[in-house]
């Protein structure tokens, strides 16, 4: 009788993903393939899997191939930035489409809708999607695709995959999940009912601050074709070594996500009792909005903090402008901490509340960026 092998647990999976592709050579790490063409016959017959890298390429092909794993999906199309793969999926849904989002929804996201949609002849609307009674009424007006983050940028909102899944397809409409506050290491939006997963994989699957990259990772296999040809036709690709160093940031993603979450529960915790912090935004909070559907569908609760400071904008820009610790940048889910006043980032249209910081726990001591912040907020 032969034993059956257990299943692999997604950390285990992760490490190996990209393994056992180089029998010939041996090598244990994943090379990296920087040709941008390959050899094919004199009437263009193809000698190997390759024939150039706008269509795809080995490096490319190996995190596609990790990622459907952990997402446990059908497919995965890989794009040059993560909004690279917004404006690709949003450019083959059917002319005339309407997308529903969050209200609280990455900056470049709603810059697409507002300055690029109507020339695509897409219609944007938004709503509060943690209301389902509106979410209803929303997609009785005819709806082909929601769209939201959960968690939300920058105001961790928490949005229930599974329930909006399940009232979008009774009408017909389809459901992307930003999961990139959630990589991999947190959640899978597929296993709840989503039918896509965007994954920036220049945040916490890079995890390095040195890589920019976006997927779509997908449950139905007829729309792959479509977005690989769309990704060949306006050149959108991932290069080689962004590829290759994404795969790389995938074998350390899972231990990285649990210590940046506990640490992130221990900053969220002493803001939460700070007396110039107002109001802190984490689902790992007990009595956070949305803490008990965070707690159903993501595995920890990640590495963003933000909170608001007591005073508005010109108080949180002093907090941000006296820490020392944290870096004050652009970005998420790097080892190093960093902080911003996402208002500032968002500028004129902002929607944010005036004094929210938005924290990227990285994986310094959490003692020691609790003393930064402590000092920040010092009125010394």
């Amino acid at each position: 009788m032969t034993e059956k092998t257990s299943p692999l647990h997604p950390q285990t999976r992760a490490v190996r993903s990209h393994l056992g592709k180089g029998e010939q050579s041996g090598d244990v790490v994943q090379a990296v393939h920087m040709a941008t063409t390959f050899r094919h016959g004199p009437a263009y017959e193809p000698l190997s899997d390759y024939q150039y890298a706008r269509d795809h390429s080995p490096n490319v092909d190996a995190l596609e191939r990790a990622l459907v794993e952990l997402e446990q999906g059908a497919y995965c199309v890989a794009f040059g930035s993560g909004v690279a793969a917004g404006a690709a999926l949003a450019q083959v849904l059917p002319v005339g489409a309407h997308i529903l989002f969050h209200n609280d929804t990455y900056l470049d996201f709603k810059g697409q809708a507002g300055e690029l949609y109507e020339r695509w002849q897409i219609k944007a609307s938004y709503c509060d999607l943690r209301d389902l009674h509106h979410v209803e009424d929303k997609l009785a007006q005819g709806v082909d695709l929601v769209w939201f983050e959960t968690p939300s940028n920058p105001c961790l909102d928490i949005l229930d995959i599974e329930a909006i899944s399940g009232m979008a397809h009774k009408h017909d409409a389809r459901v992307l999940v930003d999961s990139t506050f959630a990589s991999p290491a947190l959640q899978n939006p597929l296993t709840l009912g989503a039918d896509y997963v965007l994954q920036s994989t220049t945040k916490s699957i890079g995890g390095h601050s040195d890589v920019m990259g976006g997927a779509i990772i997908g449950r139905h296999g007829e729309d792959e074709q479509p977005l690989r040809r769309l990704r060949k036709l306006t050149g959108a690709v991932m290069a080689p070594f962004s590829a290759w160093l994404a795969t790389r940031g995938l074998q350390t993603l899972h231990c990285r996500q649990r210590q940046q979450s506990r640490s992130a529960m221990t900053v969220a915790t002493f803001l939460q009792d700070h007396e110039r912090v107002e109001r802190v935004h984490y689902p790992g909070l007990a009595d956070a909005k949305g803490h008990e559907i965070a707690s159903r569908q993501m595995h920890a609760f990640g590495s963003m903090v933000s909170f608001e400071v007591a005073g508005g904008a010109q108080e949180a820009i002093k907090v941000a402008s006296r820490v020392q610790l944290f870096t004050t940048a652009t970005s998420v889910g790097g080892v190093e901490s960093l902080l911003e006043h996402r208002p500032s980032v968002e500028g004129a249209m902002t929607q944010t509340p005036a004094g929210l910081l938005r924290a990227s726990i990285g994986l310094e001591d959490p003692d020691d960026l609790i003393s930064d912040l402590r000092r920040a907020l010092s009125k010394n």
